[in-house]
This record gives structure tokens, sequence and C-alpha cells, in this order.
């Protein structure tokens, strides 16, 4: 027999109805000779009751967790006592069960699985994703993956498929490397981003595309990165910035709209990326609590504490009463992230005790004035060059928000733009300026002048971010379009023409058949969808997800290859 309905969709309008269900036993209970499971399918939960006169009692009792059943039977409501809402107010009576597939016992109980170690899970992701909260994840990606396409083609946007092999590029990361039979000694590399594609089909007169991208990036992994991910990538022609913000926020509001029934606020605000770093420390703040620096370094300008009365920028951020093992970690918090320490006071009255305090009694009405610090409360600070300085107070901003749970009393989604990043940036490992996105952005059309001069550093980027609960969800820029532009590019960041030419030739060769002005962005789309789930690591909302080593421990991959398969591709592995 063919089951009637997924568990489910069953209710009232059910009721005394004769059923037939498919799916997994969660659990039995033997009680007085009575059998009571817990069938499940994607759908939900049912209990089933199979009395010891019933026919289908010698096979209930084979039943064991895991195993595939088929119930026949009468759906009825639960006796009022043992109703708790929704499809625990109902039962079915089995007349006919059917042992589908036998199980192996689980090697960890599906309903603990969150106290589960992850690489067991991983291990046995198979089992791990009949988890009722794990599918729940994969079926709002499912969702939102419908409302993006829904939306993106009413507005007019074409999807095309970009290749998996393709030519090494230099993109910020290292590239996965794909050997080539056909070529010895040549090989692919899979895209970090179909970034030269999709001005391409800008190129080729699309007008909009998008993509839901398979991208691949050999980087240090951690909770919010996977080395291949997936990408909800666009481009579109004849834009400036402002257009290509706004088609995103409509876009962003459609699918939590359609998604979770959550109206997202439009316009989302913006934030230049100094104002980000200078205020909040990163160019990602997380704005559902507010926490700003204030900025005293004139007020300790050639003052008593001598580490301060010089230093190019002083950052105070308020903080909670604090103790002094709290202070300790937060020192600790700051020192990772480039600090040399963490000052920090106390009010106390109408002044300050603890720390710095013996180096400010003449300025601490100032300080008081200036940061508005409560009665007990805790001023930390962080002094010199400005972007190591706010980097650090930004760590332990984020630590104090982790610490006090900071964010429980803002909204459950903050969505903001960062916006006008430098165009440049020193590398000071190789002395040499770099892009801070990728060579394709382009500058603000008033500081195009700026390139090789001793400002260039100064330049602004027609880039943007995307950011939302202090993660980066999405990034994009205006593309260079005019082929003059994109020479100057190459020559800010020290590629020489022939250079330029052995990464980019066919780039650079369709730029000078008539480019369209066009900008596009990328959203990390598992990132989203981590946020949107209320998942603490992508590899929640991903089905089958590398560690946090890189390694596919359900598939054992990576593993070695036979040596036959490396000699067919030219390729012999050297020992360390």
């Amino acid at each position: 027999m063919k089951r009637t309905s997924l568990i489910g969709q069953l209710g009232q309008a059910q009721q005394q109805q004769t059923v037939t269900l498919q799916g997994w036993v969660s659990r039995r209970r033997d009680l007085g000779g009575l059998i009571f499971l817990e069938l499940r399918d994607r759908s939900g939960t049912v209990q089933v009751q199979v009395e010891p006169d019933s026919p289908a009692f010698a096979e209930a009792d084979r039943l064991r967790a895991e195993y595939v059943a088929e119930i026949e039977g009468t759906f009825q409501p639960r006796p009022e006592s043992q109703r708790k809402g929704g499809l625990a107010d109902f039962e079915v009576i089995a007349s006919r069960v059917k042992v589908l597939n036998a199980a192996k016992t689980p090697p960890f109980e599906l309903d603990k699985g969150e106290s589960v170690a992850e690489d067991i899970r991983l291990k046995y992701r198979y089992l791990d994703l009949r988890r009722p909260e794990m599918q729940r994840a994969l079926m709002l990606r499912s969702k939102a993956v419908t409302a993006v396409t829904e939306f993106l083609d009413a507005e007019g946007f074409i999807q095309v498929e970009t290749p998996m092999l393709t030519k090494s590029t230099p993109e910020g990361a290292r590239d996965f490397l794909v050997p080539s039979r056909l070529n010895p000694g040549e090989f692919y590399a899979l895209p970090q981003s179909p970034q030269l594609f999709k001005q391409l089909l800008m190129i080729a007169g699309f007008d909009r595309y998008y993509q839901l991208a398979r991208c691949f990036r050999d980087e240090d992994l951690r909770a919010d990165r996977q080395p291949d991910f997936t990408q909800l990538d666009m481009e579109m022609s004849f834009v400036e910035q402002d257009d290509v913000l706004e088609v995103q926020e409509r876009l962003l509001a459609h699918v939590f709209r359609r998604v979770l029934d959550v109206e997202l606020p439009l316009p989302f605000p913006r934030m230049s990326y100094f104002d980000a770093m200078d205020r909040y420390g990163s160019d990602k703040p997380d704005l559902r609590f507010d926490s700003a620096f204030t900025d005293v370094t004139g007020l300790f300008r050639g003052g008593e504490f001598a580490a301060f009365a010089s230093a190019p920028s002083v950052k105070v951020l308020v903080a909670p009463e604090l103790t002094r093992k709290q202070i300790d970690e937060l020192e600790r918090v700051a020192k990772q992230n480039g600090a040399g320490g963490l000052a920090w006071l106390r009010r106390d009255g109408e002044g300050f005790t603890g720390g710095i305090s013996k180096f400010v009694g003449g300025i601490a009405p100032q300080l008081i004035e200036q940061t508005g610090v409560a009665q007990g409360g805790t001023l930390l600070f962080a002094a010199g060059e400005w972007k190591k300085a706010v980097t650090a107070l930004g760590a332990v901003r984020l630590a104090l928000r982790d610490l006090f749970d900071l964010a429980a009393g803002g909204p459950q989604f903050h969505v903001s733009w960062v916006v006008d990043f430098p165009q440049l940036e020193f590398d000071e490992d190789s002395q040499s300026w770099t892009y801070m996105h990728h060579p394709f952005t382009a500058p603000h059309p008033g500081d195009v002048a700026l390139f090789g001069t001793e400002r260039q550093g100064e330049m602004r980027a027609q880039a943007y971010d995307l950011v939302m609960n202090g993660f980066e969800i999405g990034g994009g820029s205006v593309r260079i379009h005019d082929p003059e532009v994109q020479a100057k590019m190459f020559q800010a960041i020290g590629f020489s023409e022939e250079a330029a030419r052995e990464k980019f030739g066919f780039f650079l060769d369709a730029l000078e058949y008539g480019t369209p002005p066009h900008g596009g962005i990328a959203w990390g789309f598992d990132r989203l969808l981590m946020l949107m789930s209320g998942a603490g690591s992508i590899r929640e909302v991903i089905a089958f997800p590398k560690n946090n080593r890189g390694a596919d421990l359900m598939a054992q991959a990576p593993s070695p290859v036979e040596d036959a398969q490396l000699a067919e591709v030219g390729v012999q592995v050297r020992g360390e």
C-alpha cells in the first residue's frame, strides 16, 4: 500500500480516518502489553499505539529505533489529559504494521544529537540529517533558494552557470588545483568566485545575471567558512551603486518575508568603512547593540600618562562593572588582536579607581562627561596606531557582547551596509600596495586622479558589504569598465603589463570590445542561512560539510590515490 499522506499533513480533517504512514521509528515503549511507537518522517512525528490483541502486534514487536516501518490505522484524538498541542493531540491506533527495513543500533541517540561530538555527527551524517532540527535547516535552505529564484526571475535576471574548471588567478585565497591529463604539466583551478565570468556576461549583453555558484577556497577554516561553499552571485549592467543596493535590499526583505515571515525595515542604514572601524572596530559591526567607542586622544594628549600622551589614537569603550578576572580575560583578547595591553578604570563617585586611575585625576570629570559611564561601570582603553587600536578594542567589544549577552535586547536581525572601503591598502610584509577587495573594483570617479600619487591610499572604492548581526553576508562593488582605469589599477598594485596579460589577458581583451558600466554583489549563502536558522556554524545548514580541518569524515576525503592515477595526470607526490 502507498502512504496516504506525510505525517505532518495530518490534522483535524483526518480524524477517525484510516491512514497509511511510512517513516522511521524514533522510539518504542512497552507498557502493560501495549506497544507505543513514535513514527517520524521529514514533516513530523506521531504516536502509534499497538494493542496486544491487534493483528499488527507481532510485527510491531520486531520494531526498534530507526527501523523503517509502514503503519496503517485509525487517526484519532488522544485522551484529553495527554494532549500537548499540534500532532501530539492525536495518535494512530494501528491495525497493520509492516517492517520495511531493519536498522543497526545507531552510534548515537538522535534526539541527543546536539550533545554528541561533532566529528561523530559528521562521520554518520546520514543519521545526523534525520534529526528534525537538521531537516528544518535544510528545508529552510530550500525555501530560501525558491524565494531568491522567484524574486530575481521577476526582476529580469537570467540564471547562467559558469565553469568549474578555470584558470588560476590571484583572488585573495589559495586555489584548489586540478591537474589536466590531456595537457601534461598544466592545471585548472576550481573557481574562488565567478568574478571574471559574470563580468564577461555583462560584456556579452545579458544585462542581469545570477547564479547559486559553488566556490572553492583553500584557506584556514572557522565556524563560518568551508573549503567549498555556495555563493549567490549577481551582476547588473547600466547601474550605479545605489541601483545595486536598492535591488539587494528588496531581495533580502523578500527572502525573509517568504521564509521566516519577518519584515526587514527598509532601507538598510549605511555606514562608511572609516566610521565602522572608528566607532566599532570592525568593518562588519554587530549593530544589535550600541557600545560605540569614544575618542579621547585629545583628552590625554601631553598628559600624565606617558603611554597615552603621544599615542596617535586613544579609544575608550564603556563596559558594565567587571571583576578583575573578567578584565584579565578581556586584556588577553585585546593582546590577541594586536594591542600591547588593555588599560582600564572603574567609576567611583565623581572619580575613578583601579587600573590607570592615578594618572587621570585631573581629567576625570571630562572622561565621565564624554563617555557617560555609570557608577561602578568600567572604561576600557586601547591606544596606538589607529587601525591596531580600534581593531583590538573591537574584539573586546564583541567579547563583552558574549559575556553579558548585550545583543539580546536588540532586534533579532540587524542589517546594514558598510560602504566607501579603501581602494588600496598597504601590505607591510611586501611593502607594496594591494587591492582591498579585488583588482576589478572601481574607485569613486572623483578619486581616479589619485592613482600613482602619494595620496593613492586615500582613494575610496565603490565597494559595499552587506552586514547582518556582525557577519558579512554579502560583498560587491561597481566594476571598472574603462580599460585605461583598469591599467592604472594594475600599475598601482605592481602588476606589469606582461603580468596582467599572463593572468587576465582574455578579460583585458574583452574590455576593449564595448564594456557597459556594471556592478554586482555576492552573498555568502551558507552564512546567511546560518543566521536565519539560528545555527552556530554554517556546517549546520550544509548537507555534507567538512569539519574544521577540511576533512569529510563520512566519505573519508581527502584521501590518497593510487600511483597509477597520479601517473595519468603527470603528478608525483614528494615526501615532506
